[in-house]
This record gives structure tokens, sequence and C-alpha cells, in this order.
């Protein structure tokens, strides 16, 4: 049944919502019943006038009664149908199922968004686990109480003649240790009772400079200018996101990098190559003579709302990542932990090569992206000393054709990845559906 065949079913609710019969809409808009019949049982094209005319008379807009609610429901059901493999569903015949079976429907697409939603919390709350300082130094005090407590009770337990004095002590031990223990407990208990639980949660000061990078969308056109660098110490300093000392040196660091990338390839160059040539980083580099990671620093400085959305990574020489600019579509992890299989991790493998990697995160929306990935030395090796290599992602959304070969799936990180066999999996997954 095709899209437009449920303008019919539109027309019949809203009839019989509005209390009309057939016979008197049809001679309303000057047709007559059977035709009106033949048209909500979606047994007649309809279009032009008459459906202005249907749509007047039922107080609603024509595109209520040629899209509807429907569009929606349709779109989720196909989304559902994806992220269980496409094959297990006849998606041809999406826009029947909804026709005829609009209550099955609602409630395949509600469980649908149910599940998308307690995946992403999971993911979240694993996420915050793994990272979150403030966390794991409560869950450390709450250990080394329990810890003291038991201490001490093992001593008194198993010294038989000890002397008064002592005993009064270790009594007084337990009592402050117990009560330690209740208060941090108690505090852990409201923490994680009240506090956000959204990836925009900051935690760390890395967390706080992607806060106030993006809170700029990944763009200070200040640092364009030749003086910007004077710049930077004031909106370091100002910035509300920068709650730490150690946030607000990795912040400087970053722009003074920044306004060193602005001044070897201006963002008017780089703008004028990109709308000849689009974002292809081989062609962009070998025309403007720069090397891989300065052009994905630079392309990831394009303004979205102009070139799209364009996502970085970057790790240091022992996979921690240092930098992350998300794109939709691709989750990045807050910090370490990440899935090995990226082709971030190859270039320190092999940091003289460059990879170009169509990828698909697995998981209930996947939504294929182009990956370039190349390496850099951040530090010249020297006696006794290896050189420091940089790994660098860059991340654009596919389009349509682009690369032949079929994308790698790939993972967020082990606990939350669905795959179901991986030779890289570290650990066992929370999520149990298998791709």
């Amino acid at each position: 049944m095709a899209q437009s065949q449920l303008i019919g079913n539109r027309i019949r609710d809203r009839r019989m919502s509005l209390g009309l019969k057939q016979s008197e809409l049809a001679r309303q808009v000057g047709i007559s019943p059977s035709y009106l019949n033949l048209i909500e049982h979606n047994r007649r094209r309809i279009g032009g006038k008459t459906l202005l005319a249907l749509a007047e008379y039922l107080q609603v807009e024509p595109a209520l009664l040629s899209e509807g609610a429907e569009a929606a429901l349709i779109e989720t059901l196909r989304v559902a149908a994806h992220s269980q493999g496409s094959h297990l569903a006849e998606l041809d015949r999406t826009e029947e199922f909804a026709g005829r079976f609009p209550g099955w429907a609602q409630v395949l697409a509600a469980l649908h968004l149910k599940a998308e939603a307690l995946e992403q919390t999971t993911k979240t709350l694993t996420d915050r686990l793994a990272n979150d300082p403030h966390l794991s130094a409560s869950l450390h005090d709450v250990i080394s109480s329990v810890t003291a407590i038991r201490a001490t009770s093992s001593i008194l337990v198993q010294t038989k003649d000890l002397e008064p004095e002592w005993r009064a002590r270790f009594h007084r031990n337990i009592n402050e240790d117990s009560r330690r223990l209740a208060e941090g407990a108690e505090a852990l208990a409201k923490y994680l009772e009240g506090a956000p639980d959204t990836d925009a949660d900051i935690r760390s000061p890395l967390d706080e400079m992607h806060a106030f990078l993006g809170g700029h969308d990944y763009t200070l056109p200040v640092l364009e200018s030749p003086k910007g660098a004077a710049t930077i110490p004031h909106l370091v300093a100002q910035a509300p996101e920068l709650k730490t000392d150690s946030a607000r040196q990795m912040a400087q660091r970053m722009l003074l990098q920044a306004h060193e990338d602005a001044q070897a390839l201006p963002m008017r160059a780089l703008c004028q190559a990109v709308d000849a040539l689009g974002v292809q980083p081989d062609a962009l580099a070998k025309q403007l003579n720069v090397t891989l990671p300065l052009l994905f620093r630079r392309l990831s400085a394009l303004p979205s709302t102009l070139y799209g959305p364009v996502g970085l990574v970057v790790c240091d020489a022992s996979g921690s990542i240092v930098f992350r600019k998300p794109i939709p579509g691709f989750a990045i992890p807050h910090a370490a932990g990440t899935c090995a299989l990226w082709p971030l991790f190859q270039t320190l493998q092999a940091p003289m090569q460059t990879f170009v990697t169509p990828l698909e995160q697995a998981g209930r929306q996947p939504e294929p992206v182009m990956s370039y990935a190349a390496a850099e030395v951040a530090a010249p090796m020297s006696f006794n000393t290896p050189a420091q290599i940089k790994g660098y992602m860059l991340l654009v959304p596919r389009r349509q054709g682009q690369h032949a070969a079929p994308p790698q799936v790939v993972g967020t990180s082990c606990r939350i990845c669905p795959v179901a066999h991986c030779t890289a999996r570290r650990e066992a997954s929370l999520l149990t559906m298998a791709v």
C-alpha cells in the first residue's frame, strides 16, 4: 500500500471524529457518497480540488490528510526494522502494516523507542561509571572506611587480652570510621540520584575543555587573526565552563595550537578549496600543500552551519582520547576504553600509513560515516627517548555511492557494544542483542 493511499484512512477517521455521515460530507464537497466510500477505503486516488475541499470541510490542513502522523510512525518502524536487520522485515509493506494495524504499529514503535532510550541510558551510565572522578573518589572513600572498620574489628576479635585503653581507642576508631562510612554512602547516594544523566554532564578537566569548545561550535574566528594569540588568556579566564586550573591549561594549549594552524592554513584558503573539491582530505592536502593532521584540525574548525558536521578524534601514543569533536551517528566515549577496531589506533601501529575506511557503529540506528586516519610525530625521538606519536581520525557523513566497499562495523566500547563475536573484545557486553 503506497503512502498516498493512507489518505482514505485519515479522511474516514476525521469524519467519524466529527460525527459526520458519509453522505453529508460527500454532498458538501460535491462528490457522490459511493465515490467517497471508495476514497475512504483507499480504492481511489485523491488530490487537487477534492483534497482541498475535504480538508476545508473537515477543518484540517491538507498536509495532515496527505501526510499525517503515519509519516513519523512509518519512519520509526523502518528504523526499528533496520536495527534488527532489515532482512527480517518486509520493508516494502511498512505503510500497509501501519495503515491496516495502526494500534500494533504504535505498540511496536513505542517498544523500539523505549529500547533505544534504555540503551542510551546504559551507555551514558557505563561511561559515567568508568570516567567520573567524583564517583571514583566517593567509592574510594567508602571502600577505605569499610577496610578500616574491618581491620579494627579483626583486632578486637582476635586479641583476647587487650588493655582497656587500647580497646577504648579501637572502639572510638570504629565509631569514627562508621560515621564517615555513613556520611560517604549518603553523599554517594544523593550524587547518583541528583546528578545529570546526559552525555553533556561535565566530569573531568577534559570534559570542561570540550564543553568550552562545543559552546563555540569548535570555531573561534578571533584565532584566525595573526594577533589572535594575545586574546587566548582572556578567553580562557572568562570561560565559565573551565572551572579547574587543569582544564584552563588544556584549553590554552588547544587554542594556541588552533592559532598556529590558522596561520599555517588560513580559513579563507581552506573554504575555497572545500567549495571546489568538497571534504576530500587527500585532494585538499595535495592542493593546499599541508599535512593531513593539520588539515584534519582545520577541517574540524569549519563552521558546521555552512559545511555540515565534521568530527575529529585524537589520541596519544597510549591510546587515550585527548580530543573529540562528535558527529551525529558516531558515539565517542569520554576517555579510555574505546573500540580497538577504530582506524585511529591503526595509525599508532603504522604511523607512516594513512587509512580511508567507511565505518558503521553497531547499534540500533547505524549511520555510515567515512573515516580518514593518519598520525603525526608530536615530539621527535632522541637518544633513549621514543618519538611521541598522535593519531588522528576525521569523520564525515558518508555520501550515497561514496566508497564501494561495505562499511566496517565497529563499536563504542566493549561494555556497551552489541557485536556478539569480536576478536578485539576486552570484556563482556552489558547489551545482550547481537548484530
